[in-house]
């Protein structure tokens, strides 16, 4: 098993352009000999981009300094002119800011040097010590520019030229949207499991199997109160899938379902990661064999830091506890465009075959519910971009996608609009009454979710025409109204959201909304004191509780609307503070139901149904008492008649085909014990506030193709009188389908009686 790992370089700053021929390792590790831990490595050499041939910024973003590619920063006063009399006071700045350190540097890092000193950046060497001091210290630092200056789309120079432009406005309080008249944009509202809903999940199904993926995982879970990266948390207990698996199976699901596996055909996954997370998730994949994708199947994609800023002036921030390290910080989600584009993925996807893209974040478990009518409507309207959203409350603390156009007629863009931005650009233009709902009870402008489709065939050009390069902004917290200081240092950052603010007018953009928000979005991102404060002003959490929660309400809602299971009413429930629904624990696989329809009985429109398969559950078959828990994890999983009062768990092997039929169990099942009645709870379930304690579990599992039908009516009477009362806890009919499921297993499963701990 092997992961392959591509690490970008920008390639267009001083170190570049002054250091060309210079390799940029594309890493591949691959199974066999090679290191101590059984890894090849190969390096592809590429020559970094000359100036001359830089791709060109997105459209919104200042124009970076022209430079000589031999002279690199002779060109750079263009953007911070210093005076007259300064610049003939010496005849060397550099010598003058390094003091006798030069001698220290190759020629390719006095460039960078000297550019700084021309952007007003002596600073960074003003405390420097004379030479035979701290050198390795003053070498290290350098070898940190250089990287900065290459990872950055221009260089340096172009960063420090962004962000003088960037801060000019935020203190001038300059509107990016001034001139723009909004409007409500093209898309279509959903609701769940409705005919369009799963007519438009029937075309997704199809769309997906030329679809490639890619998660946006970044960040770490600090804000959560968890340590780990976000990615390898349990996005519910019940089956302990964390929600990287979770993802890696849905897509392999669809890859089956839509007939991709048929026809040789693997959809990939990329992951954009970070140096927080990076190295950790290589670990995961690797220690979990990819969770069942094939080798190279998967692609890490590791994005860079940029400086931090300390004033108007952009001087670049010394990190507060080393004076021979610029202080960096995350650019934004955004640049998972530009990383797409320079590691060549985009192109290759097109030569493949493939036709789409879906992007989508690190700890909403349930994207995969809604993303296949996302696709689907993509499809139908040609949309070259489509957001997945949601509904959304007017002046909610959440992004809306807006329309804009120029009122002059010369422009037009489909793009997210922070909340504080969009109330008083409607009160300026179309509504004095600013951001306010509709009949309707919500907004009529949709709450963004950062969950996208893009067409490749546009895609792939654009990102060729401006380099992957996203607008972007800079967010500096002033000390005061005069906002002449900042309270802490800033750094210009850039959101994947942004990416239509660079298309051509005519592009087609539209938006996907699904009504009910918990059939689709319940994000894990807030901490527990963060969640009740939420709790406390009427908002949704947003917590790893509330997360876990959603994930059975939806598969019990699906199976309500699919299949007219009786699931009762949910119970009020309370951990940690936090409000919960609490519904039976229903977890259904990827692997079972990879869209809604799969769980029908039988299909509304026939011709909906675009691969043939197996109905899953028979109209009115399925009755589960409250807190039962049912986990249903195999493709040939069918449900025919099924009581649960208590906890069942069914595992298949691909072609073991399993049909429940007449099945009852009763047993003391699970629960779901709050964390003040626990001793030593883990980090994973302190920030939920229980702990699974696994009392009584009926496990099938069936581990070797074949038809199976449980219970068999032979097998049940012949159980029925053989069986003892009390070697299974529950009523006879109960006894009775245990040991006739145990007659028809390939592998006997038993009954867990002693209390156990998730």
């Amino acid at each position: 098993m092997a992961i392959r790992v591509l690490k970008l370089v920008a390639g267009v700053g001083v170190a570049a352009a002054a250091g060309a021929g210079a390799a940029v390792a594309i890493r591949k590790t691959k199974k066999g000999a090679g290191d101590a831990a059984g890894h090849q490595q190969r390096s592809i050499k590429m020559q970094p981009l000359s100036d001359d041939a830089a791709e060109p910024a997105a459209p919104g973003t200042p124009e970076p300094p022209v430079r000589d590619a031999e002279a690199a920063p002779a060109a750079a006063a263009a953007v911070q002119q210093e005076p007259a009399a300064a610049a003939a006071a010496s005849a060397d700045p550099v010598a003058d800011a390094l003091k006798g350190n030069e001698k220290l540097f190759s020629e390719q890092e006095l460039a960078i040097i000297r550019m700084l000193v021309e952007e007003g950046q002596a600073h960074l060497f003003a405390a420097w010590p004379a030479p035979g001091e701290a050198d390795a210290d003053k070498r290290r630092l350098l070898q940190q520019l250089v990287l900065l200056d290459a990872n950055y789309h221009g260089g340096l120079a172009a960063y420090i030229h962004n962000a003088k432009q960037l801060l000019a406005d935020s203190k001038e309080g300059r509107n990016a949207f001034d001139g723009y008249t909004p409007s409500v944009p093209e898309g279509e509202r959903l609701d769940f499991g409705s005919g369009r809903f799963l007519q438009l999940e029937g075309q997704g199904l199809e769309a997906a199997g030329k679809a490639a993926f890619v998660l946006v995982a970044g960040g770490l879970g600090e804000r959560l109160g968890y340590q780990g990266i976000k990615v390898a948390l349990p996005c519910e207990s019940a089956s302990g899938r964390c929600f990287l698996q979770l993802y890696i199976e849905s897509i392999l699901a669809l890859q089956d379902a839509s007939g991709a596996a048929a026809e040789g055909r693997r959809l990939p996954l990329a992951i954009m990661t970070s140096d927080d997370t990076h190295g950790r998730t290589e670990a995961l994949l690797k220690k979990h064999s990819n969770f069942g994708m094939e080798e190279g199947q998967v692609v890490l994609i590791k994005q860079e830091k940029v400086p931090c800023l300390i004033d108007n002036d952009a001087h670049l921030a010394l990190d507060p506890s080393d004076a021979y390290a610029v202080q960096t910080k995350p650019h934004g989600h955004g640049d998972v465009h530009g990383l797409l584009h320079r590691s060549g993925l985009t192109q290759q996807w097109q030569q493949q075959g493939l036709q789409w893209v879906c992007f989508f974040q690190d700890t909403n478990a349930l994207v995969f519910r809604a993303l296949l009518a996302a696709l689907g409507l993509s499809a139908a309207n040609d949309y070259d971009m489509n957001s997945l959203a949601v509904p959304r409350k007017a002046k909610e603390a959440i992004g809306a996608i807006t329309r804009l156009t120029k009122a002059d007629g010369s422009g037009a863009m489909t793009v997210n609009v922070e909340y504080n931005q969009l109330d008083p650009l409607l009160r300026s233009t179309i509504n004095k009454d600013g951001d306010v709902n509709d009949e309707s009870g919500w907004s009529p402008f949709p709450g963004n979710i950062n969950q996208l489709v893009l067409k490749l065939s546009s895609y792939v050009p654009q990102l060729a025409a401006t380099g992957g390069n996203i607008s972007e902004f800079v967010n500096p917290k002033y000390k005061d109204a005069t906002k002449t200081a900042f309270k802490s240092s800033t750094r210009l950052e850039c959101m994947m959201q942004d990416y239509p603010k660079a298309l051509p007018v005519d592009t087609k953009v539209g938006f996907t909304v699904v009504n009910q928000v918990w059939a689709t979005y319940s994000p894990v991102k807030n901490s527990p004191a963060d969640a009740r404060a939420k709790a406390a002003e009427g908002n949704p959490t947003h917590s790893a509780t509330t997360g876990e929660m959603d994930i059975y309400k939806a598969n019990c809602e699906a199976l309500m609307l699919m299949a007219g299971a009786d699931v009762g009413s949910p119970q009020e429930g309370m951990y940690i503070g936090i409000p919960v629904e609490e519904w039976p624990r229903v977890v259904l696989s990827p692997s079972f139901a990879p869209c809604l329809a799969a769980v029908k009985d039988k299909v509304a429109q026939g011709s909906l149904l675009l691969a043939p398969r197996q109905d899953k559950v028979a109209q009115g078959s399925l009755l589960l008492a409250p807190k039962s828990v049912l986990l249903l994890e195999g493709r040939d999983i069918s449900v025919k008649n099924l009581r649960v009062d208590g906890a069942l768990v069914v595992r298949a092997v691909p072609g073991a085909k399993v049909v429940l039929d007449g099945l009852t169990v009763s047993n003391q099942g699970w629960s779901w014990t709050p964390i003040e009645k626990v001793d030593s709870p883990t980090l994973e379930e302190a920030i939920r506030g229980f702990r699974v304690i696994r009392n009584e579990t009926l496990e099938l599992v069936f581990d070797q193709p074949g038809d199976y039908i449980v219970p068999q009516p032979a097998a049940a009477a012949a159980a029925a009188d053989e069986a003892p009362a009390a070697e299974v806890p529950g009523d006879e009919a109960a006894a009775a389908a245990t040991a006739a499921a145990a007659a028809v297993t390939a592998k006997t499963f038993e009954a867990v009686l002693a209390g156990g701990q998730a």
